[in-house]
């Protein structure tokens, strides 16, 4: 058991390391080699990495894929995907593929706007409140004119500003609603600069006011926080044929594929415990891009799954219609990004991800990620109508099963053909494997 210590964000790296060895590692020479090897052998992008987080004593890796030939609004785009998950890359480039012959995808953004709230507790007259908003909001503005006056000269900046009353929801609650446009940034660090200052401005206008009597004059600012809740930074992404052309299945005629893909759509917006699944299969794509991009994938993750329960139900993020012949599957998501600051322009595979995607704007990059998380889906509802999830994951799986088990290159090869016809399970792989070492013996 590690016992408590002081001042461990003062130690170097070596030192922390040693700590490590010392109470948790139970090979420690093993443990500090593994942690070593990891590193960088360029010492300046090794300290570059080390200063991105707090008490670094490693790199942890994820590999970086590419997915290619994603047909988006009849421009060809190759999709770099950092993520540890089998065969999510794989039915990424599947799901392209098919839909390059049927027209590829088509998208739209919906809305841009991102929303930050300054949350506040007011003992008082509500209409005196009000009454003191209409009259201080201009000042609210100003306050903020030296943090977004470069964002306002491209375009950006806060839309608005606006007093709500919560105290439904909990007594004496208030709050200063607040909507942006970012452009490219992400836009965390600028909204939450305004909004305290907005909160500063706020609570020092209150204090003298003679609206207020001195008890109301006492607002206490709780808090001053962006929201990664944005219905109205919203991306369409869609993908329609006409059903004759849903031919490739060999279980299923294009009718019945249409019909059993809606159904399961259907099921999703249905039944919550599907839909958490569903969508998760989503995220496995949008995930994977936000990732490669520098971009916070947390952050997507929440708004994306509060967005998916705006009806008060947790349902699909996706939609599947058949109307006058033509099959039609879409996608809206809210989705939040920067191609500018954070590690945009500071981690070397960011850059070069933002590189392959021919540097995309915020916007571009918003239709590239709802392509992403609506071609995994596809590939994922797909195969569970039609041969089941298990084939194609397994066969992605088998390799790590193989990596595992210590094969060799020669063994690799031998299984990849061995189960090109057969069900993989993890228990028949080792049984298979072990019995091929005894042949050999």
């Amino acid at each position: 058991m590690a016992e408590p210590v002081n001042g461990f964000s003062k130690l170097t790296k070596n030192q922390k390391i040693e700590w490590l060895a010392k109470n948790h590692f139970i090979n420690k020479e093993e443990g500090v080699k593994t942690l070593e090897q990891y590193w960088n052998k360029d010492a300046k992008l090794q300290a570059l990495h080390d200063e991105f987080i707090e008490n670094t004593i490693s790199n942890f890796y994820l590999p970086l894929g590419i997915a290619p030939n994603f047909l988006i609004n009849q421009k060809y785009h190759t999709i770099p995907m950092a993520i540890e998950e089998s065969s999510v890359v794989a039915a990424a480039g599947k799901a392209a593929k098919y839909w390059q012959q049927r027209g590829g995808f088509k998208t739209k953004i919906l809305g841009t706007e991102k929303i930050g709230q300054v949350h506040f507790m007011y003992h008082g007259d509500a209409s005196k409140l009000k009454s003191f908003f209409t009259e201080v909001e201009p000042k609210l503005y100003k306050a903020t004119e030296t943090i977004t006056e470069n964002m306002r000269k491209r375009g950006g900046g806060i839309s608005t500003i606006e007093l709500k009353n919560k105290t439904s929801q909990l007594d004496n609650y208030y709050q200063l609603h607040c909507t942006f446009e970012t452009l490219d940034a992400m836009g965390a660090n600028f909204i939450n600069s305004c909004l305290e200052a907005i909160a500063k401005t706020f609570s020092a206008e209150a204090h003298q006011n003679s609206l207020f009597s001195p008890e109301e004059k006492n607002i206490e600012i709780v808090m001053s926080i962006l929201s990664n809740y944005v219905p109205n930074c919203v991306v369409k992404a869609e993908v329609s044929c006409k059903i004759e052309e849903l031919n490739e299945d060999k279980n299923l005629n294009p009718q019945e594929f249409a019909d059993k893909f809606v159904r399961a759509v259907a099921i999703a917006n249905a039944e919550p415990h599907r839909a958490v699944t569903h969508n998760k299969g989503i995220m496995n794509g949008v995930d994977a891009v936000v990732l490669a991009t520098g971009n916070d994938f947390r952050a997507i993750e929440a708004g994306a799954h509060a967005y998916a329960s705006k009806s008060g139900s947790y349902k699909s993020l996706t939609h599947a219609e058949i109307k006058d012949g033509i099959f039609k599957f879409w996608i809206e998501i809210p989705l939040a990004l920067g191609t500018v600051g954070g590690l945009t322009s500071l981690h070397p595979l960011v850059k070069l991800s933002l590189e392959i995607l021919d540097k995309p704007s915020a916007r571009a990059l918003m239709q590239i990620i709802a392509v992403a998380g609506l071609a995994q889906n596809f590939a994922a509802v797909r195969s569970l109508i039609t041969d089941g999830i298990q084939k194609g994951h397994m066969k992605m799986h088998l390799m790590n099963i193989l990596n595992q088990l210590g094969a060799t290159a020669e063994e690799k090869a031998y299984f990849v053909d061995f189960y090109k016809n057969k069900t993989i399970t993890h228990s028949n792989v080792i049984k298979e494997f072990n019995d091929l070492k005894a042949k050999n013996v």
